[in-house]
């Protein structure tokens, strides 16, 4: 017996409708920190990609990063296999020969936050460079405007730093003072997709931003990733870098597209050598698939249905914990609209209980809780015999190390698992108080 693809798809919506979870028991269902909410599209998405064996970068890939470029309103979007490897080409191209007297060299600094991921500050010694790590604000968990300016000195040449737990920094003051200073500034845009500062979206102050889509953010297509930018230069970079450091730009399967194939001299290559294989930088292979990208696709369109849900549950918490002592609740950067990917808690100094028995608490009711990532980067033990510097005490990053953490708010968690998460820090609190 034969099946359409119609067919199948019917029945792969089937599944899904006869597979979807139900219910909530407090204390016993699982409240989760993050995690992607997929739908019967997303499911068919992914299947009729399958069924047509799209398995490489195509249509769909091109398709996505247009509709990720006209919604940041910025002239280039390049998908790639993952957020952390979005984050190593951004950085890697300020290092491209291309740029001349301005690319980044060995040695050059890059500003960055101690209390992050570390997919954000590695590319900048994978290349050589040298990470100069500020603190941040308790409250916002973000880098002043005046903290980044006090630590640039003479080898500084770039800034990066993410958005923390989608809450935006100061983007507009960051960007004028890489402006003023002839810095380069790379938004790590992988938490804060959707959010705003002074009615801007995140992820469009930069010369360049990156974007997560692995299941925990704010869309997901699996392991996946974006770089964006206005720079035409700065864009070619990355797509070489991106597609084996390969000069040419014609999509795979494509031949000639600029009809000079055989009519170039590079390097010292003989004259027409075929440009679809001539290398113009030491690249990678960072590309993604259409699997992927069939599912990013139908993700896209719920961009402002997620974010508004996880603003939802981000202020059913804050509201329910206003005024509960020991405890310090977050505030979103003036002038900012976060789309939110936690909700962060730091107990303060003096409190009655420890922050490993709160944490150990809220796990037994099923709460699921997140460390502020790395806390203080300077302390791990992949960074101590690394070059950095540090500028000014970093003295909040060791109490996000020592005594912050975070819980969920994304758009899978109802009202009544955000109101078991209320009850579950309230009840610890006000027993131990």
């Amino acid at each position: 017996m034969g099946y359409s693809k119609s067919d199948i798809l019917d029945q792969v919506r089937a599944y899904h409708q006869d597979n979807v979870a139900s219910g909530f028991v407090p204390g016993v269902t699982p409240v989760a920190a993050s995690g992607a909410v997929l739908d019967e599209d997303d499911r068919v998405a992914l299947v009729e990609a399958a069924l047509d064996l799209r398995i490489a970068a195509g249509a769909s890939s091109r398709r996505f990063e247009r509709a990720l470029a006209k919604y940041f309103g910025l002239r280039k979007a390049h998908l790639t296999n993952s957020g952390s490897s979005a984050n190593l080409l951004a950085l890697s191209a300020l290092t491209s020969p291309q740029l001349e007297d301005l690319r980044l060299v060995p040695g050059d600094e890059v500003v960055t936050v101690a209390a992050g991921f570390p997919t954000t500050v590695n590319p900048i010694l994978q290349n050589g460079l040298v990470p100069v790590f500020i603190d941040v604000e308790l409250g916002t968990y973000n880098a002043s405007p005046e903290r980044i300016a006090e630590a640039i000195g003479p080898r500084t040449r770039a800034i990066m730093i993410a958005h923390a737990l989608g809450n935006p920094f100061a983007a507009e003051e960051v960007a004028k003072i890489a402006d003023d200073r002839g810095l380069f500034l790379i938004e790590d845009n992988c938490d804060a997709l959707g959010s705003t500062y002074r009615g801007r979206l995140t992820g469009t102050f930069g010369d360049l931003a990156t974007e997560s889509f692995y299941p925990a953010h704010h869309i997901t297509m699996g392991e996946g990733g974006c770089v964006l930018t206005d720079n035409m230069v700065l864009a070619r970079i990355v797509e070489s870098l991106r597609d084996w450091g390969r000069d040419c730009w014609c999509e795979p399967g494509e031949d000639n597209r600029c009809f000079k194939r055989f009519d170039q001299q590079m390097g010292t290559l003989p004259k027409g050598y075929d440009h679809k294989y001539i290398f113009s930088h030491i690249g990678y292979n960072l590309k993604s698939t259409d699997l992927q990208a069939s599912l990013g696709l139908n993700q896209f369109g719920k961009i402002e249905e997620f974010g508004a849900a996880r603003r939802h549950n981000w202020a059913r918490l804050r509201a329910g914990l206003d005024g509960l002592p020991h405890l310090l609740l977050p505030e979103p950067t003036p002038d900012s609209d976060p789309s939110w990917f936690g909700f962060v808690l730091t107990v303060l100094d003096g409190a009655p209980f420890s922050t490993a028995e709160l944490i150990g608490h809220l796990e037994s009711r099923r709460v699921a809780t997140r460390r502020f990532f790395a806390g203080n980067l300077t302390r791990h033990p992949a960074y101590l015999n690394s070059p950095f510097r540090v500028s000014g005490p970093l003295t909040n990053s060791d109490i996000i190390a020592e005594r912050t953490f975070w819980i969920g708010v994304f758009p899978g968690l109802t009202d009544e698992m955000i109101d078991h998460s209320i009850r579950s820090v309230t009840e610890f609190v006000t027993g131990r108080t």
